[in-house]
This record gives C-alpha cells, sequence and structure tokens, in this order.
C-alpha cells in the first residue's frame, strides 16, 4: 500500500484527491486544523491528521511524514487572507514541507501552484499580487531541493463536475482558463501513478484529452 501525504487536507481538491483513492491500495493522511474537518475527511475515507502549517516546526511535520510515500502540497490561502497569512501558509508552509519531507527520507513531492494567468478578468488587487509573488517563489525554493518534485499549476478552479479531459502543457496561452477542482485532483492521482514524471512544472486547464494520456508528453 502506497501512502500520499496532503498538506492543506481539508481543501476541496484535497478532498477529491481522498474519495477519488477510495477504494484502492492507498491511504491518503490529510492535515487538518479544524476539528469540524475531521469526520467528512474520516468518511472520504482518509486518515485526518491534526496540525496547524502556520505553527508546525520541521521536525514536527517530519514526525508527521513518517510513513508516508508521496507529499502533495495543496495549502494555501488563495490570495484572500491577508499578507501575513499568505506568506505563512504558501511560503513558509512550503519551505517547512520540502525540508520535512527530506527530513522523513520522502522523495516525492507534487506542489499544487497557480496559473500566473489565473482569474486575471476580476479585480484582484495588491493581496492577489503578493499570493502570485510568494506562489513563483515557492515553486523556486522547490525547484532547488533534492527532491523528485513536480509543480502543477492549474487554471481558475471551478466546482464543476470533472471531465476527465483536460489540457496541459509547460506553458498554455492567458484568457478563458478553468479547470475543475475534480479534474485537478484526477491529475494528482494521475500524478502519483506515475513516478516517471519528475521535475516538471505543468499548465493545466480543462481540455479534450484523457488526463493520463495527456500527461504522457511529461514521461
Amino acid at each position: 500500500m502506497s501512502t500520499v501525504f496532503i498538506v492543506g487536507g481539508s481543501g476541496q481538491v484535497a478532498k477529491h484527491v481522498a474519495k477519488q483513492l477510495q477504494p484502492s491500495d492507498w491511504s491518503v493522511h490529510a492535515l487538518y486544523r479544524s476539528e469540524s474537518q475531521e469526520q467528512e475527511l474520516k468518511a472520504l475515507g482518509a486518515t485526518p491528521v491534526w496540525g496547524d502549517i502556520t505553527t508546525l516546526s520541521v521536525d514536527e511535520l517530519a514526525q508527521l511524514f513518517q510513513g508516508s510515500d508521496h507529499i502533495i502540497f495543496s495549502a494555501g490561502a488563495g490570495g484572500k487572507g491577508d499578507e501575513t497569512l499568505t506568506n505563512k501558509v504558501d511560503g513558509e508552509g512550503l519551505t517547512k514541507s520540502v525540508l520535512a519531507a527530506q527530513q522523513a527520507n520522502i522523495s516525492h513531492f507534487i506542489l499544487v501552484s497557480a496559473f500566473p494567468e489565473a482569474g486575471r478578468t476580476a479585480a484582484l488587487g495588491d493581496k492577489f499580487e503578493n499570493y502570485i509573488r510568494v506562489k513563483k517563489y515557492s515553486e523556486y525554493e522547490l525547484t532547488q531541493s533534492a527532491l523528485n518534485w513536480v509543480i502543477l499549476r492549474p487554471g481558475q478552479l471551478t466546482d464543476a463536475s470533472g471531465t476527465g479531459q483536460v489540457k496541459v502543457g509547460y506553458a498554455l496561452p492567458s484568457g478563458n482558463n478553468p479547470i475543475s477542482r475534480e479534474d485537478v485532483a484526477a491529475t494528482l492521482l494521475a500524478l502519483l501513478k506515475q513516478p516517471k514524471i519528475h521535475h516538471k512544472i505543468i499548465e493545466l486547464t480543462q481540455g479534450d484529452t484523457a488526463v493520463e494520456h495527456a500527461l504522457e508528453e511529461f514521461i
């Protein structure tokens, strides 16, 4: 059985990952910080792991990671909180997770980042610009690590039902770039199951190619 540990395990994308991996020979450990989230995660088949990414130390996080085979970092303030929260979650949280993964001898690390043009049609403001800056630097930090990393940059996230049909590339054109959270999760599952894909930055939007087939170009 393979175990994936999701930082940001109570988020919507993470919940879809847990749901799509059940039933299977995969185990999902999901980091959460609110007591109200525990039962829902259990109902999805995940093992809830309590902790706050903003206060956990690298050593504490490494202890939580022990026994896992893969890390998905899907935590994020989404540019909605103040800049301090974004910096702590999206920035420092990623830094600690990378160090903790290395300390726990886990090599496979997938970062759910942000498509640079996602949401650009809206009035976004300084908070969002800070969010993009933090995401970009977090990507850089991960690429400098010794991990077998993948950076996934989904477009504008929606709650639409997934189609299993996507478009991927090293760089995709700006403009209308939605992607359902369900299809982001399906792409994460495919990446978990394809260890030959690593040291890649992959942009993702809705499309007309099945997920597994679309990712073949990165092998």
